[in-house]
């Protein structure tokens, strides 16, 4: 079975209809019933290497929302995007320099909402080897890759507890070298190692 089979065997061939997780999990009280987060998307690119990996990137000091940390590509949807999958894949184009023709998409995660507002559509997709970058150096300072094994692996992945806004609250965090992945990227990778508990990374074909 090829990668790409193994992982449309584990991921929602469909955008799921509502989230299933999201910032406000040990919050609900902050969360009015008639909140309709912002709609995005992010692409989490496996590069098909012979050991596989996830592509992310290090968000620029500089940026007014999540400036120095660490994000997968993706932005919010603009109104001649026809679904989640033509944001993603165009946030990704923008951002990085990765053209949609190297990117195949595998399937969907649930939908992520977040405590600024957004309602991000992850999608998965098997990136090619051979791609270009051309990072966008207003929003992207660096774009980097962690073995799959790695965030697949519980051992890497713990919970953690910060003030933010006058409460306490629980996150997902993953070290890799010198980064700290947190927040909704680390809490999208736990779903997507959930998801994939278990999966062969070798190529087969």
């Amino acid at each position: 079975m090829s990668l790409l089979q193994a992982l449309r065997g584990r991921l929602l061939q469909e955008p799921p209809a509502i989230g299933a997780h999201d910032d406000y999990d040990h919050f609900p009280e902050l969360k009015s019933a008639s909140f309709r987060g912002i709609r995005a998307a992010v692409l989490l690119p496996i590069v098909a290497r012979p050991i596989p990996t996830l592509l992310l990137t290090l968000r620029t000091e500089s940026l007014a929302r999540h400036s120095g940390q660490i994000s997968f590509p993706g932005g919010r949807s603009e109104e001649g995007d026809l679904s989640p999958i033509e944001t993603a894949l165009r946030e990704t184009q923008e951002e990085t320099g990765i053209a949609a023709g190297f990117v195949t998409v595998a399937g969907y995660l649930d939908r992520y909402l977040t405590g600024t507002g957004f309602d991000i559509q992850p999608v998965v997709g098997l990136l090619a080897e051979g791609f270009a970058l051309a990072p966008d150096a207003r929003e992207v300072a660096s774009v980097f890759e962690v073995p799959l094994a790695h965030l697949l692996d519980p051992a890497n992945r713990r919970r953690e507890t910060r003030h933010i806004g006058g409460r306490e609250r629980g996150f997902h965090a993953i070290t890799y070298r010198q980064h700290e992945i947190w927040g909704a990227t680390a809490a999208i990778i736990v779903d997507l190692a959930t998801r994939l508990d278990g999966i062969s990374l070798a190529d087969e074909n």
